[in-house]
């Protein structure tokens, strides 16, 4: 079974409860649970449906979610006015800023998504809990491992809302409750790992079979990311801990998709491709299957030009929004494979299927550049108008900043079109991370081994002549050299402010059109709209 598209439908059935963010309000639109779980089908529905929500802030798929404050408040990306285009209130200035402030969606809407889909995970266990799954052909088994999964995939939610907003409430059942109280954010660490290491023996491995599913080998990756930064999140280290569940996934205990223990592509781009479900070192991604079930991981909105289906052959354009900013594109050496191939600079041509005749190559533009050629350039400044110097985030126009490239649809022609999964975790990040972990342990000082795991990821990004002069030694990785390799490797992927904030970097170093930030920008607040509902939730310091 490639995804688990079967049951997506009946998924987006309502629930129970719609929300959490509101404990007490009236759903209008229901379908009572005594009334629906009435086969397999009907329960996997309840099952998948925080992971068809989960889409909306875990990925760069049109909402303001998780993702867009990961990386729209760090040092790579960035969605700056070009034209008449992208000012949208100052939101995505705020965010490159960190100008945010309590009542603006920008806070709002990842609260709001993610306790929304905590809630969708509450009212699962809570119906489940309930019923008697040998009635419908169901084992008792079978109880126990979704109600597993369902507490897991609700852990990682708490684990990135604790990321964003530190000290939140903690809701586990259906409520009428309206006021759940805020808890310290060591209190919410400690939840995340009791439920995650409560329940990981009863899922399931990982295998073709579970792709776009919280499997063991996801929740260790939980686990490594929860303690990689327990010192930020609680004021403990726990090293030793990030490197003894990194140990098990790479041991192969949680299972993989090549049937034997995880391995790192021998091809950087594979763990994106339209294919990349079966990739041998993607760990925990959200599934998605245009062919199959309608529905694709729509990154295009964010990142494609209004005529960028030209240039792949494609069946949408996208809204010319998030670039990579002039600092990031120039991080990456010009031999490196990732920078050649996972971002988009200069002439832009459309695919050969498209082209009416030889002289019709050319993609062109549709605002400052119309009927010309679309030159994507690194600058976010006025080019058409001769303007120099750096640039900044209202000086952009249609052409400015390198542009995504990392996952790639295929043709739309193709069997496989727009088959990409969205990875959460991969293996090349447990390596990254037991690296880390080893580091921190020796004081900052890279081991032999730290530097074989950062080796044996980054030798895939250049060609094998170029690579004796790129390979790490214990002396060229040092802290500051593994934070912009982590860059590298995971830009585009969700991870950047977490990195920043746990290298000490998110408010004290500059970056292209930012300068250092007050330390209460390493949290976001706790959105005005919630704390005007629930009087016991306490505001960040300094909001």
């Amino acid at each position: 079974m490639k995804k688990n598209n079967a049951y997506i439908s009946a998924a987006l059935l309502v629930l129970g409860l719609s929300a959490c963010t509101k404990l007490d309000e009236k759903p209008y639109s229901e379908i009572i649970s005594d009334q629906f779980y009435n086969n397999k089908q009907e329960v996997m529905s309840a099952v998948l449906r925080p992971f068809t929500h989960a889409g909306a802030w875990a990925a760069p798929t049109g909402q303001t979610g998780y993702w867009r404050l990961q990386e729209l408040s760090a040092d790579q990306l960035a969605w700056p006015q070009k034209g008449k285009h992208g000012y949208d209130g100052g939101n995505w200035i705020r965010l490159h800023d960190h100008t945010w402030i309590a009542n603006e969606d920008n806070a709002w809407n990842p609260w709001r998504l993610m306790f929304w889909g905590m809630g969708f995970c509450n009212n699962t266990i809570k119906d489940l809990s309930a019923l008697d799954f040998t009635k419908i052909g169901m084992t008792e088994a079978d109880k126990t491992t979704l109600l597993a999964e369902t507490r897991v995939v609700r852990a990682w939610h708490y684990l990135k809302l604790m990321d964003l907003y530190g000290n939140i409430p903690i809701v586990t059942e259906v409520s009428n409750s309206a006021s759940p109280a805020t808890k310290p954010r060591k209190e919410v660490f400690a939840f995340v790992e009791k439920e995650i290491k409560d329940n990981l023996e009863q899922l399931q491995p990982l295998s073709g079979d579970m792709v776009g599913r919280v499997t063991k080998a996801g929740a260790y990756a939980m686990l490594v990311e929860l303690y990689l930064n327990a010192q930020e999140w609680t004021g403990t280290p726990r090293w030793d801990d990030c490197i003894t569940y990194c140990n098990k996934i790479i041991a192969g205990d949680g299972g993989s998709l090549s049937g034997a223990v995880p391995a790192l592509e021998p091809d950087i781009f594979r763990a994106f491709a339209a294919n990349n479900n079966t990739s041998t070192e993607d760990l925990f991604q959200l599934a998605y299957d245009l062919r199959a079930g309608n529905s694709r991981f729509g990154w295009q909105g964010d990142f494609w030009h209004h005529r960028q289906r030209q240039i792949y052959n494609a069946d949408v354009d996208g809204n010319n929004s998030i670039v990579v900013i002039p600092t990031a594109y120039d991080a990456f050496k010009d031999n490196d494979l990732r920078k050649q191939n996972w971002m988009l600079i200069g002439p832009q041509k459309k695919d050969p299927a498209l082209r009416a005749n030889k002289g019709d190559s050319l993609v062109l533009g549709t605002e400052e550049y119309s009927g010309k050629p679309l030159v994507f350039v690194k600058e976010i400044r006025r080019n058409s108008t001769g303007e120099t110097g750096a640039g900044g985030m209202t000086q952009g126009e249609e052409n400015s900043g390198a542009r995504f490239a990392k996952y790639l649809p295929g043709k739309q022609t193709d069997a496989q079109y727009w088959g990409n999964d969205f990875v959460i975790y991969r293996l090349t990040e447990i390596y990254f991370n037991k690296a880390e972990a080893i580091m921190r342990k020796a004081g900052g000082v890279a081991t032999q081994e730290a530097v074989d795991l950062i080796n044996a990821s980054k030798k895939r990004a250049f060609k094998a002549e170029d690579w004796p002069k790129e390979a790490y030694t214990a002396t060229s990785l040092t802290t500051d050299e593994l934070l912009a390799e982590r860059g590298r490797e995971f830009i585009f992927e969700g991870k950047r402010r977490t990195d920043l904030i746990r290298f000490g970097k998110f408010t004290t170093a500059s970056w292209w059109d930012h300068q250092p930030s007050a330390e209460k920008y390493k949290l976001f607040p706790i959105p005005f709209k919630q704390t005007s509902i629930n009087p016991n939730l306490v505001q960040n310091p300094g909001y």
